[in-house]
């Protein structure tokens, strides 16, 4: 219980998951807040589970009835249910489950097709002109226009988890399912899942493992290679890290994309390569001074999975142990902070509405409550039991979803433009 007691506080009210973690207190300097736009992200919004329906997609005369699925709606809901856990509801998507049950290879070829139709229909609308007469029409219209775009969204997150989804089976990884209660598992963990951390590590560069690793100690502290032990930790918070951690690969494919580009070139700044990193330097400055709760205060704003595993004991020596200096931080480190804010920020809103669908599919609709002093009323929250090796799992999936969901993102906005300048 101590361990959950001290997961717990990392993520009190002082974390907003609003705010992108991307790597610790080395990023203070630039005395500026990262954080997510253009909406910033809700882990649990207002929504119900989406679930497929019986009845079967109707797609008329639209070019992608030229790939088509060999399962009935039903067999698809099953079989979907089983690689991902979120399942799709607009027909596109439920199209698009029954191409990943049955052929998952032409999953590209599908989504091609139906942004080309996407594509076609907004060119079409856009050449509507709008009512000239003055009131019920143009309130009709503009409510018509309202609902198309909301639409047209909807099928746009559900292109983009297709496709993630689609990346991960290509790199034979199952995502985790549903998380609830094991009622195969003697003990009660919830970690029944395969590990295939090797997997997941593999389908990153060197340098970015690199960062991962410190992300993970940050996360795990002492506990990184205890594969073993188990901990009762509030479901909640472990939806937080999860969320956090989705942002965090998102933004580290974005630098690192970048950084292998210019070390092909030959044209890193000066001072990547230098061992005496100075993150490391600035985490040691953090250490030294001041308090122990200025440091903490400090540390959970730029990285709140950190600021509970130094204070509660779990990980020794405090903040900055954990981190390793690395070429791909260093870059990072070089990076001004306009560049590092735009460059952690996620660009599509259909992007941010994809991970709070997927995070609430993964670990459930939480009931919150906020109490009188504005924060949250942990007596409700829901605890798991859970070991390190399996949180582990958690974290390289949700770091990896997110670089697939920056891959995936530029795919699909270079067919189809719609990520926000």
């Amino acid at each position: 219980m101590e361990t959950a007691t001290a997961f717990g506080s990392a993520f009190s009210m002082s974390y907003k998951p609003t705010k992108a973690s991307v790597g610790g207190s080395d990023f203070v300097r630039f005395g500026s807040q990262i954080r997510m736009s253009p909406s910033g992200i809700k882990l649990y919004p207002s929504i119900s589970h989406v679930k497929l329906s019986n009845r079967k997609a109707a797609f008329g005369s639209r070019k992608s009835t030229a790939i088509r699925a060999s399962l009935s709606s039903s067999e698809s809901g099953d079989s979907a249910a089983r690689i991902a856990p979120l399942q799709l509801e607009s027909p596109v998507g439920q199209f698009l489950s029954q191409i990943l049950t049955s052929h998952p290879h032409l999953v590209p070829a599908a989504v091609d097709q139906q942004l080309e139709q996407l594509k076609t229909d907004l060119d079409a609308e856009k050449q509507k002109e709008e009512p000239s007469s003055t009131g019920t029409d143009i309130v009709l219209y503009r409510r018509i226009a309202e609902m198309k775009a909301n639409e047209r969204k909807k099928t746009l997150e559900e292109i983009l988890y297709a496709l993630v989804v689609q990346k991960f089976m290509d790199a034979n990884v199952s995502l985790i399912p549903a998380i609830s209660p094991s009622s195969s598992e003697p003990s009660g963990r919830i970690d029944t899942w395969p590990s295939q951390g090797d997997e997941l590590e593999r389908l990153h560069s060197e340098e970015a493992n690199e960062m991962i690793q410190n992300h993970l100690a940050l996360i795990l502290g002492s506990r990184l290679g205890d594969n073993s032990a188990v901990a009762q930790i509030s479901k909640l918070r472990v939806g937080q890290v999860y969320a956090a951690s989705i942002m965090y690969g998102y933004f580290l494919k974005r630098v690192d994309q970048r950084f292998q580009l210019e070390k092909t070139m030959k044209v890193l700044p000066q001072g990547v390569d230098d061992e005496d990193s100075s993150i490391q330097q600035v985490a040691g400055e953090d250490i030294r001074s001041g308090d122990r709760s200025d440091t903490s205060v400090r540390s959970t704003q730029s990285h709140p999975e950190l600021s509970s595993w130094s204070a509660g004991g779990v990980s020794p020596g405090g903040f900055g142990q954990g981190i390793k200096p690395s070429r791909l931080r260093n870059y990072v480190m070089s990076f001004d902070g306009e560049t590092l804010q735009r460059y952690a920020t996620i660009r599509s809103k259909e992007a941010i509405g994809m991970i709070e669908k997927h995070t609430e599919a993964l670990f459930g609709r939480p009931e919150i409550v906020i109490t009188p002093q504005g924060t949250i009323d942990s007596s409700k929250d829901e605890l798991i039991k859970i070991s390190f090796g399996g949180l582990r799992r958690l974290v390289l999936e949700a770091v990896t979803f997110g670089s697939f969901l920056w891959d995936v993102e530029s795919y699909v906005d270079s067919r189809y433009h719609f990520v926000a300048n």
